[in-house]
């Protein structure tokens, strides 16, 4: 096996060295101040209550806005294939009809994928899913639309994580249900 060739440094030629006395690239200046004690113009600590969650950190029993997903053939198929998932039922239409279902039917890791995209949708792309715990029910079939809702079941203030119910329903009525654990951005308290 012969070794991948490496790539010279971004930006062309060579890399200067930071002059005497500068910083180099990542440090952060030098602070004389003693330790522990903070800039003047700093804010001061967070002198909320230790019960009241900061003001960015949703209430339990919030709902969250619906996420319409039309599902498409290429969905069912590209997200069967992305997640190696060659079951013939996700991408067949002859096999899915011979084995009992009218047309070829979402996987259970794109249904998964979907979750997740409704909730970093809503809670950003830094907040991070922890626990997913899903079921499937009816599948979803081409030229059908899923329809995510959730609410928010309980939230830790102090750690910045919440608990979220999530329901996705199609014509065919709920296609998946579960709770979803994920941890919000943002600085903890």
């Amino acid at each position: 096996m012969t070794p991948r060739a490496s790539r010279p440094p971004s930006g062309g030629g060579s890399r200067t060295s930071p002059s005497p006395g500068s910083p180099s690239p990542g440090s952060r200046p030098s602070d004389s101040r003693p330790s522990g004690s903070r800039p003047s113009d700093s804010p001061p600590p967070d002198s909320r209550p230790s019960d009241t969650p900061p003001p960015d950190t949703p209430p339990p029993n919030t709902e969250l806005p619906p996420l319409t997903v039309p599902v498409t053939r290429t969905l069912i198929v590209a997200g069967a294939l992305v997640s190696r998932d060659y079951q013939d039922v996700h991408h067949d239409p002859e096999a899915a009809r011979a084995k009992g279902a009218p047309d070829i039917f979402m996987n259970i890791l794109t249904t998964n994928g979907l979750v997740g995209r409704y909730l970093t949708d809503h809670f950003g792309p830094e907040a991070v899913l922890r626990k997913v715990a899903i079921r499937l029910g009816v599948p979803n079939y081409p030229g059908d639309t899923l329809v995510m809702t959730g609410t928010i079941n309980s939230v830790c203030a102090d750690e910045r994580i919440a608990e979220v119910g999530i329901t996705g329903t199609n014509s065919l009525g709920r296609h998946v249900t579960g709770t979803v654990t994920l941890s919000l951005p943002g600085e903890r308290a």
